[in-house]
């Protein structure tokens, strides 16, 4: 009731005034009351000017000859050894960071301008009269020619950039930077948004796009140094060129890389899947065909890795052996059986959870079934072909309570309770089927399991987080770093399987999914969990100079996001403003629970006034105003 009493006079701001990249329309992203045009422009060049920050006063310091976090147990950052003045991994790491500033305001100034062209070109465009919901006036319905308009403007951009750089002879970027990272960022720009469809809003696209540049320049500068190392001056990745860094690509990027290479694969299974069984030439043939392209899909995922990733990851290595790599610093923990401890720990944590919720949302779903019967067929159905029986009044209305009993993803709520109301057990053989009733409603009593609402679900998740990374972090942060990033790809595969409905497993891993979902996952891809993810392993990937921070994902997200959004789900009710669904009472809670004083105010501010995801925006955010408040 009271959910729906906040709901009702939420006020939807019209999209008149959002910002749209060039030939995009609003049914292209998320439904959201603001379009979240401020994070994706000074979040990027916000983080990065927190890692150039948090370099500067580490290399100023005493500790400037170890750049390495504390307790990092890993080897050395690579360094070029040539017949240059090579500087040291620390002063490599300050050029390279000074490199990606520069990224992040190049980044933003071309998201401004697609933003800025795409406002003048629609308001040209208004005399032409009113259009389709979901369309614009300016943007062709023809997507040949949206694509052709969007080229032709990536080329002008490009252009006219590297017409200025000339101009004014900056030397901020090398000449293939600058083509490479302006034609990179504004085809990922379109890839994702026509791809995952209605699953970004302009902010987080354009937070998404920056990272995936950064983390593809680091890529070709690997790559770059390993080829031409006398002619390189220094190994420009944002991060320390460790063993880590060269695996975080291997797999966040070769998962990304894998789907490419196998997409025919992926939308032949999903064609299949989709298409009724009555509309296909040869019905019998459907599960010899899904099973057929699974196998392809598998096949080349295990060649693709094992072949051009593996093969990559061994020459960044220095021809060592990736595989027996990993296994080899699997013993080289504080103690032999710390790291294979804390990997038995999390597949224990993990298995727990995913088979404790099937279990659960199958009783849930059972139970949803039984209540799905009215009032009047159990009452008709218990009067006996006897009119002198006696009793069956007091049957049927002792059954009743168990069907008034309300559906748990009706409400928003943190928990709604359905525990069954038992009748007399001597009236039950009475009833047709008494049996099979009676045995039902024994299970249901037995267990006792409470009925989740959506929100204490998705909290659930958050609350796992805390449990499962704290001790990684704290015991072994570099351990954990490479395990968020094969995680990360662990999740991508998961979204193949799912979206592309990959036999045997494509049904049953979306139905399980389909069970967490909010309003913001209504689009083509679930990004929710990679967001998640995104937010713990943010503060760890980023080598924060303290190990504090490196907590700062987890606490934000595990304990004050969560609590916040149970206390302003159940006690909330006076919002920020008339757009979002963000109470003071939600925000009060997290303020109270991080204790970081001003800098959690500032975030929790940005928490209650933003529609964009938090589980992504607010983690980096904060870190960035923790680093660069030196706290």
């Amino acid at each position: 009731m009271k959910d729906s009493r906040r709901n009702s006079s939420l006020i939807t701001t019209p999209k008149t005034d959002f910002g749209f990249i060039w030939m995009t329309v609003p049914k292209n992203y998320r439904e959201s009351s603001d379009d979240g045009v401020f994070t994706g422009l000074l979040l990027g060049p916000l983080i990065a000017a927190g890692l150039l920050i948090s370099t500067l006063r580490l290399s100023s310091g005493d500790n400037s000859s170890s750049p390495l976090p504390q307790q990092w147990r890993i080897e050395a950052p690579a360094e070029l050894h040539n017949s240059r003045d090579v500087p040291t991994a620390l002063d490599a790491l300050v050029r390279a960071r000074y490199n990606l500033v520069n990224l992040g305001t190049f980044c933003s100034t071309i998201l401004l301008l697609h933003v800025c062209a795409s406002w003048y070109q629609e308001y040209r465009c208004l005399k032409r009269g009113n259009t389709a919901e979901g369309e614009r006036t300016s943007v062709p319905r023809s997507e040949g020619r949206r694509f052709l308009y969007y080229i032709l403007f990536t080329l002008a951009v490009t252009s006219g950039i590297f017409g200025l750089k000339v101009l004014f002879q900056q030397r901020n970027f090398g000449l293939w930077e600058l083509i490479f990272c302006a034609l990179f960022y504004q085809l990922t720009l379109y890839m994702a948004i026509r791809l995952a469809h209605r699953v970004f809003t302009l902010g987080e696209l354009g937070l998404v796009c920056f990272g995936g540049t950064a983390v593809c320049m680091e890529f070709f500068n690997i790559t770059i140094a390993r080829i031409r190392p006398v002619t390189t001056p220094f190994i420009k990745t944002y991060r320390l060129p460790t063993p880590l860094l060269t695996f975080q690509i291997a797999l966040i990027a070769g998962s990304l890389l894998t789907g490419f290479l196998l997409s025919p694969f992926l939308v032949l299974s999903r064609h299949i899947a989709q298409r009724p069984v009555r509309r296909l030439r040869n019905p019998q043939d459907k599960p010899r065909n899904q099973r057929l392209l699974a196998l392809g899909f598998y096949i080349g995922t295990v060649l693709i890795v094992g072949g051009v990733i593996g093969m990559w990851t061994r020459w960044c290595l220095g021809k060592r052996d990736p595989w027996l790599w990993v296994i080899f610093w699997l013993l080289e923990g504080k103690r032999k059986w710390t790291r294979p401890a804390l990997l038995a720990y999390w597949a224990a944590l993990g298995s727990l959870s995913v088979a404790g919720w099937n279990r659960q949302l199958a009783r849930s779903r059972r139970y949803w079934h039984r209540n799905s019967i009215t009032n009047e067929t159990l009452m008709a159905s218990t009067v006996p072909d006897n009119p002198a029986a006696q009793g069956t009044e007091q049957s049927g209305t002792a059954l009743a309570p168990v069907l008034r009993s309300s559906s748990p993803s009706s409400s928003g709520g943190v928990v709604a309770m359905a525990f069954p109301a038992l009748p007399a057990l001597s009236a039950l053989p009475n009833l047709p089927n008494g049996t099979q009733v009676a045995s039902d409603l024994l299970d249901a009593a037995d267990k006792h399991v409470p009925t989740l609402g959506l929100n204490a679900r998705r909290k659930f998740f958050h609350a796992l987080a805390v449990v499962m990374f704290i001790p990684g972090i704290a015991i072994d942060p570099a351990f954990t770093h490479l395990s968020f990033s094969a995680a990360f790809a662990l999740f991508v595969f998961t979204e193949y399987v799912r979206y592309f409905a990959i036999y045997p497993c494509g049904a049953a891993v979306h139905l399980f999914m389909n069970e967490f979902l909010d309003h913001r996952d209504r689009g083509t891809a679930i990004l929710s969990h990679f967001y998640l993810l995104t937010g713990c392993a943010g503060s760890v990937w980023l080598e924060g100079p303290s190990q504090l921070l490196q907590f700062t994902g987890i606490l934000t997200l595990g304990v004050g996001d969560a609590l916040a959004s149970i206390v302003g789900k159940r006690i909330g009710f006076h919002r920020w403003s008339p757009t979002t669904s963000k109470t003071l009472e939600g925000v009060a809670e997290a303020f109270s629970t991080t204790r970081y004083i001003s800098v959690v105010a500032l975030s929790s501010v940005l928490e209650a006034l933003s529609d964009q995801n938090d589980n992504l925006t607010l983690p980096l955010f904060m870190w960035s105003l923790l680093v660069v408040a030196d706290v």
